[in-house]
C-alpha cells in the first residue's frame, strides 16, 4: 500500500497534471498528425521527394532544438520566478530569450544558406541509380530554400509559447498550434497536388504551406499575449527597455549554456546517427522518415509529460516546496512510463498498417514497419529518460543533463553506430535496435540521479 501511495496520485492530482499536459499533448498531437498527413501527401508523389524532405527536416531539427534548448535554459528561471510571484524576473528572462532567438536565427540561416547542398548530399548513399540520388538532392534543395523563410517566425513563436507555458498558460499555445496545422493541411492539399485551380508545386508547395502556418501560429500567440496584460503581467513594459540585469544574465548563461549546447549536440548527433543509417541506402532513409513521422504522433504523451514535469516541479521548487516537489515528481515519472507501456503496445499492433499509405516500394514499407515495432518496444524507455531529464533540468542541473543526454549520445551511441554501419555487414533492423537499446544504460544513470534528489534546488531564491 505504501509503494502504491508513493507512485500513484489521487483524482485531484491527475486532474491537475492533465490540465497542464493535455493541452500540450493536443497541440503536439495535432502538429504531428498534420505532419503525418503532410508526409503522406509528399510520399504519394514519390520516394525521392519524400527522402529529400526527410533529410532537410533532419537538418532543420538541429536549428529547432537549438532554439528550444536556448530558451529552455532561461525557462528554468521563468518557471521558478513565476512560482514565487516575481513578474519582473519573468520579464527579464523573456528579454534574454529574445536576444538568443535573434542570434540563433541569424546563425541558422547563414549556415543553411552556405552549406545546405553539401549537408544534404552527405545522406545520399548506396544506390546504383545516380538519377535517384540527384533527384533527392534537387527536391531537398528546393524545399530548404523556402523553409529558410520560416526560421524566424518559428523562433518568435517559441519565445512566446515557452513563456506562456512557464506562466501556466497552455491553452493559448494549443489553440495557435491547432489553427496553424489546419492552415498547413489545407495549403498542403492545395499546393502539393494543385487542387481547385492552384499551381501544382510538389515539395515547394509543402514548404510554402509550412512557412505560412508558422507565421500564423506566431501571430496568434504574440497578439494574444499583448492583448491580455492582466493575465500575463510580464509583457507590460517588456519592450520599454531591453536591459537584462547582468547578474541574472550570467546565471542564465551558466545554467542555460549547457542546456543549449546539449540540444544542439543532441540534434546534430541524431543527424549523424541518421547519416550512419543512410549508409544502408536510400530505402533506409525513406523507411526511417516514415517510421519517425508516425512514431512522433505517439511520442506526444511522454513529451508532454516532460513539459508538465518542468512546469509543475519547477514551480514547486521556486516556491520552496521541496518535499512536495519530490513526491509529485515520482508520481509524474510513474504516470509517464505507464502511459508509454499502453501507447507502445497499441503502436506494436498497428505498425504494419501506416506504411501502406505511402506510394513507395514494398521493401521500404516492410523496413518502416520494423522500425515502428522497435520504436514501440523502446517507448517506455524513452518515457522514463524524458521524465528523468526534465526532472534534473527543473532544478537547474543542466551540466548533469548535458552529460546524461548528448555526451552519452556522442561518446556511446554514435561510435557504436559508426562502427556497425561501416565495418560490419549487420542488416539495418538489428543495427537500429542495438543503438536504441543502448539507452538502457542511461535509464540506470537517470534512476540513480533522480532518486538521490540532486535536482532539489531553488535557483531563484537569491535573485
Amino acid at each position: 500500500m505504501g509503494i502504491r501511495k508513493k507512485i500513484f496520485g489521487d483524482k485531484a492530482f491527475y486532474k491537475m497534471v492533465l490540465g497542464v499536459a493535455v493541452p500540450i499533448m493536443i497541440q503536439n498531437g495535432i502538429t504531428n498528425f498534420v505532419g503525418l498527413l503532410d508526409n503522406i501527401m509528399v510520399g504519394r508523389v514519390g520516394t525521392e521527394q519524400m527522402s529529400g524532405i526527410a533529410i532537410v527536416n533532419q537538418l532543420l531539427l538541429v536549428f529547432n532544438l537549438a532554439i528550444f534548448g536556448a530558451i529552455s535554459g532561461a525557462g528554468i528561471f521563468s518557471a521558478q520566478f513565476y512560482g514565487c510571484g516575481d513578474q519582473k524576473g519573468v520579464r527579464h528572462t523573456f528579454r534574454f530569450k529574445g536576444y538568443i532567438c535573434i542570434l540563433l536565427s541569424a546563425i541558422g540561416i547563414l549556415i543553411l544558406t552556405l552549406f545546405g547542398r553539401d549537408l544534404i548530399w552527405m545522406y545520399l548513399h548506396g544506390e546504383d541509380n545516380q538519377v535517384a540520388l540527384e533527384a533527392a538532392l534537387h527536391y531537398g534543395q528546393e524545399y530548404l530554400w523556402v523553409m529558410l523563410i520560416g526560421l524566424f517566425p518559428f523562433a518568435v513563436e517559441q519565445l512566446y509559447t515557452s513563456t506562456l507555458r512557464e506562466c501556466g498558460e497552455t491553452v493559448v499555445p494549443m489553440t495557435a498550434g491547432i489553427v496553424a496545422v489546419l492552415v498547413n493541411l489545407v495549403l498542403n492539399y492545395l499546393l502539393i497536388f494543385g487542387t481547385f485551380g492552384c499551381p501544382k508545386l510538389g515539395v515547394v508547395g509543402a514548404a510554402i504551406a509550412t512557412v505560412v502556418s508558422r507565421y500564423v501560429q506566431a501571430a496568434i500567440v504574440v497578439i494574444w499575449t499583448h492583448t491580455h496584460p492582466v493575465k500575463m503581467p510580464f509583457i507590460k513594459g517588456a519592450y520599454s527597455s531591453f536591459k537584462v540585469p547582468g547578474h541574472l544574465a550570467g546565471q542564465i548563461i551558466i545554467k542555460g549554456a549547457p542546456l543549449m549546447v546539449n540540444e544542439i549536440l543532441w540534434a546534430s548527433g541524431i543527424a549523424v546517427l541518421m547519416q550512419c543509417y543512410s549508409i544502408r541506402g536510400l530505402d533506409t532513409v525513406a523507411a526511417l522518415n516514415i517510421s519517425t513521422t508516425i512514431s512522433n504522433l505517439f511520442n506526444v504523451v511522454f513529451i508532454a509529460m516532460g513539459s508538465a514535469i518542468s512546469i509543475i516541479v519547477g514551480q514547486l521548487l521556486g516556491a520552496g516546496k521541496m518535499e512536495e516537489a519530490k513526491d509529485t515528481d515520482i508520481k509524474l515519472i510513474a504516470f509517464s512510463v505507464m502511459s508509454c507501456i499502453v501507447i507502445g503496445g497499441f503502436l506494436t499492433i498497428i505498425a504494419p498498417l501506416f506504411p501502406m499509405l505511402y506510394n513507395t516500394t514494398d521493401e521500404v514499407k516492410a523496413l518502416a514497419a520494423w522500425f515502428l515495432r522497435i520504436a514501440a518496444l523502446c517507448m517506455p524507455i524513452a518515457g522514463f529518460l524524458h521524465a528523468s531529464y526534465f526532472t534534473l533540468r527543473s532544478g537547474g542541473k543542466t551540466i548533469i543533463t548535458f552529460l546524461f543526454d548528448s555526451v552519452f549520445l556522442w561518446c556511446v551511441s554514435i561510435p557504436v553506430a559508426f562502427v556497425l554501419s561501416r565495418f560490419t555487414g549487420m542488416p539495418i533492423v538489428p543495427l537500429y535496435l542495438s543503438i536504441q537499446l543502448l539507452d538502457l544504460i542511461k535509464c540506470v544513470i537517470g534512476f540513480i540521479l533522480v532518486k538521490k534528489g540532486v535536482w532539489l534546488n531553488n535557483i531563484v531564491a537569491t535573485e
